[in-house]
């Protein structure tokens, strides 16, 4: 099986449908705008600007960016530059206050944010529209290292975990920076109290080693997602839960390590993937439906 089924089929010369249609539009309205100008203008100047026009158009159709045709890619930047910069959770047409100040100059409101996940549980199961899903995290396999058996058995053990998939399942490998400045403060902390001079003098020089790495570099670490989902007829309270660790069987097999993230560790994967260069927060983030207490204030007693 080729590895490009979705590559859209050459209908003629080489060229899709789609590319055939920008070219048939562009020559048409070549032809009109020819026939309209060519009592007007010279014919040396209508060449010219038939050659230029013509290859743009062609760059247009046959061009291809960012792994998208050109025309794809430009109606995507259209799109974006007339989009709102901000989003917001709010209803930005609400009406404001009286004593809210209206700014001189006329801003672009945000728009309102909607997002496809409504909840998560304290088990990691995200509430979507009409289905829930759980994420897996694992490491990758590096298949240079194996040998020719050892890759074919890797290569058929994930074959047939993707062959036993029956709902919408999202494969995400990610690339996000790595902090070295907080390994090497608390590897510093730590020296201080190694029981051997020599073992805290080689904490402290790594810690110094880690941070002008941190420094010198831009270091980033490889993070692999498994999204999976249930399908639209599919009950039960944790079925997204039991996907999640029936994927965690499954790839167990290649060598890697996996785990079915809760609801902290998938708040902070999702959180990591709206925003991947914010550093994390300490002590994590909370679900949206975890109860957040604080400690019981002093009650204070006087004498009477």
């Amino acid at each position: 099986m080729p590895a490009d089924v979705d590559v859209p089929d050459k209908v003629a010369y080489g060229l899709t449908f789609r590319q055939l249609a920008i070219l048939a539009v562009a020559a048409v309205c070549g032809y009109g705008a020819w026939r309209a100008l060519q009592h007007v203008l010279p014919v040396p100047v209508l060449l010219g600007a038939a050659v230029v026009l013509g290859g743009l158009v062609f760059g247009l159709a046959a061009g291809r960016r960012d792994g998208l045709t050109m025309d794809v890619w430009l109606l995507a930047a259209f799109r974006h530059s007339r989009a709102p910069r901000a989003l917001s959770t709010t209803d930005p047409t609400a009406k404001v206050p009286g004593w809210v100040q209206a700014p001189a100059s006329r801003v672009m409101l945000p728009a309102p944010l909607t997002l496809p996940a409504e909840a998560i549980t304290d088990d990691g199961e995200i509430t979507l529209e009409g289905a829930r899903a759980a994420m897996v995290a694992c490491t990758s396999v590096n298949l240079a290292l194996r040998t020719a058996d050892e890759q074919t058995a890797l290569v058929d053990t994930f074959g047939r975990w993707l062959n036993s998939l029956s709902t919408a399942t999202q494969i995400v490998v990610s690339a996000q920076p790595v902090d070295l400045h907080s390994h090497a403060r608390t590897l510093s902390a730590a020296a201080e109290a190694m029981p051997h001079p020599a073992l805290a003098a080689a904490a402290a020089d790594h810690a110094r080693f880690l941070d002008d790495l941190g420094q010198r570099r831009d270091p980033l670490r490889r993070q692999v997602l498994i999204v999976t989902r249930t399908s639209a007829g599919e009950r039960g309270e944790h079925a997204a839960r039991r996907r999640a660790d029936g994927a965690v069987r499954a790839l167990s097999g290649l060598g890697v390590t996996t785990r079915a993230l809760d609801g902290h560790a998938a708040t902070a994967a999702l959180a990591a993937a709206a925003d991947p260069y914010r550093p994390p927060r300490p002590g994590g983030l909370a679900a949206p439906d975890t109860v957040i207490t604080g400690p019981t204030p002093a009650v204070s007693r006087r004498r009477s």
